[in-house]
């Protein structure tokens, strides 16, 4: 038996519970791992409140660090005892011990703590797969202007980092004065606090009225509107996240008239659906980990038993950095 925080119905943070649950053997293509840390996602809140409905019970949680306890048949790229990491579906990272499958799990090098590997997976291969992978008409070029928002959450202050050392001038938005100020230190060109400025304008000045070539959007509802007036002709608005809420229905007609832009909506789970996709991503971001042109920061721990506390903080956005939960 091993502890794993479950819901039984979707619901706020009261609807998590510590529950005892069994955990056997790994089947063919499966491992079991002892987890030493859990990452913090918003995605973790859309599956307990069921914007994204899984049957219950579910055990929450997509990305973790930990031990390799065993492997079961046809498993090659992993052995007992390995130091490991990874983003995954199913969820079920808020637990002590669990059973899952092995495509996405990767070794974690040794010169990344457990803390950080739990930290940077499901968002630092996020971010990997917006700034390599979702491009604009053309791809991006050194000195070429993009557009992040909530810049100094998880997601974004990886990104930020990133954007810097491929010589992008991003631009990211976030809520309050601190928090743009975070962003800025890490390698923001522009910041812009979305609560004090009206933030197209504000693209509009620094762009020199051109716009930019592409908007990575997690904030969803709240900035989709304005996203779509900042980009350039041919521009590219990439959403990865609903934080404000879903976007409402809107009618294609008007990407012609902003410009004839592009409007993609990427999930990181496509992107890592094969080991070899899921390996050469990896094997990207602990470059950018180890050579220091991207650092994680871990700006919040909670004991896995204090669950119900840290999805209040990233749902109040009290949160910056990374969050990550002990066992």
């Amino acid at each position: 038996m091993t502890k794993a925080v479950q819901i039984r119905k979707t619901g706020g943070p009261e609807e998590m519970e510590i529950v005892d649950v069994q955990v056997g053997d790994p089947g063919p293509g499966e491992i079991r791992i002892r987890h030493r840390a859990v990452g913090l996602n918003f995605i973790d809140v859309y599956q307990r409140t069921g914007l994204y409905p899984f049957p219950m019970p579910l055990t929450l949680g997509m990305e973790g660090s930990g031990i390799v306890e065993a492997v079961g048949d046809g498993v090659k790229h992993l052995q007992a005892g390995d130091r490991a990491a990874y983003a995954s579906q199913p969820p079920g990272s808020y637990s002590e011990v669990r059973v899952m499958p092995a495509k996405c799990v990767v070794k974690l090098p040794e010169a990344i703590s457990f803390e950080t590997g739990a930290a940077m997976m499901l968002k630092g291969l996020t971010a990997q797969y917006l700034l390599k992978r979702t491009l604009p008409q053309g791809g991006l070029k050194e000195g070429d202007f993009v557009l992040f928002h909530a810049a100094a959450g998880g997601v974004g202050l990886i990104a930020v980092q990133w954007a810097k050392a491929l010589g992008l001038q991003l631009i990211g938005t976030a809520g309050s004065d601190e928090k743009c100020a975070l962003a800025k230190s890490l390698g923001a060109a522009h910041v812009i606090n979305y609560a004090k400025e009206d933030f197209k304008e504000r693209v509009k000045q620094i762009t020199g009225g051109r716009g930019v070539k592409v908007v990575y959007d997690s904030v969803g509802k709240d900035t989709w509107d304005k996203s779509l007036d900042c980009l350039q002709p041919f521009g590219l608005m990439a959403s990865f996240g609903n934080a404000s809420g879903p976007v409402p229905p809107f009618a294609p007609g008007i990407l012609g008239a902003k410009g004839s832009i592009y409007v993609t909506r990427q999930t990181l789970f496509t992107h890592i659906a094969t080991r070899e996709a899921t390996q050469e991503m990896a094997d990207d971001l602990f470059a950018a980990v180890t050579s220091g042109k991207v650092k994680i920061r871990i700006d919040q721990t909670f004991p896995l038993a204090k669950v119900r506390e840290a999805h209040v903080a990233l749902e109040a956005r009290k949160t910056t950095g990374c969050t990550i939960l002990t066992l």
